[in-house]
């Protein structure tokens, strides 16, 4: 296997291109042979950026293949003689013995460490109140993320939401599952109000009655 090779599977061409015999010479057509055109010339051009895509994506699957072929899940080039100390690196943490992650000095505990690293940032959860200012938990996590917590603080948070759902006199059967999803909170607020505005109705009109029943 030939590691790194480009195959490149070049695409079919066109099936029946528009001919110049096919057009017509006359000055003015009208407008279905117009749509018809068009209609045909949007077909071949979406036909050819597919097969252009699926010919990348032959060639993506391949380059992959030589590329775990070689070098395995590491992006590193293992080299039995290099001896340049880059391989197997230490995390740069003071004390920290573990090893560092690929293009970066730290490990994953400590990559927040590295100022030019835009992957990752720390968990907002607060673990306990100070003078200075909330201590949060700050391990790393991915920049995407949203909320930003850890897996293990975004699971207490939720349970926190649950037991507060709860209190509020919400319909959540245990404290131990995980609150539910924004668009069922908004859902059983709706539903308290409207069983709040169907009491108050439902209060008026026996006011209502009871006020008919004395004048009479």
């Amino acid at each position: 296997m030939n590691g790194g090779a480009s195959y490149a599977t070049k695409p079919p061409p066109l099936e029946n291109p528009m001919s110049s015999t096919e057009v017509p010479s006359a000055s003015h057509v009208s407008r279905q042979e117009v749509l018809r055109r068009r209609s045909q010339n949007l077909k071949q051009l979406t036909k050819c950026y597919r097969d252009h895509y699926w010919a990348l994506m032959e060639d993506l699957k391949i380059q992959y293949r030589d590329y775990y072929w070689n070098h395995g899940v590491s992006p590193v080039v293992h080299n039995n003689n290099n001896d340049d100390g880059k391989l197997n690196r230490c995390c740069a943490s003071v004390g920290c013995k573990l090893t560092a992650m690929v293009l970066t000095s730290f490990c994953h505990l400590h990559i927040l460490s590295d100022s030019k690293q835009r992957l990752y940032k720390p968990c907002d959860y607060v673990i306990k109140s100070a003078q200075a200012g909330p201590i949060t938990c700050g391990k790393p996590i991915l920049r995407s993320t949203t909320p930003s917590l850890c897996a293990l603080h975004l699971q207490k948070a939720q349970k926190h939401v649950t037991r507060a759902l709860r209190k509020a006199g919400l319909n959540v059967s245990s404290s131990s599952k995980l609150a539910p999803k924004f668009h069922v909170i908004v859902a059983e607020y709706v539903h308290q109000i409207q069983a709040k505005r169907k009491a108050a109705r439902k209060e008026n009109r026996r006011k209502v009655a009871v006020k008919e029943e004395t004048v009479d």
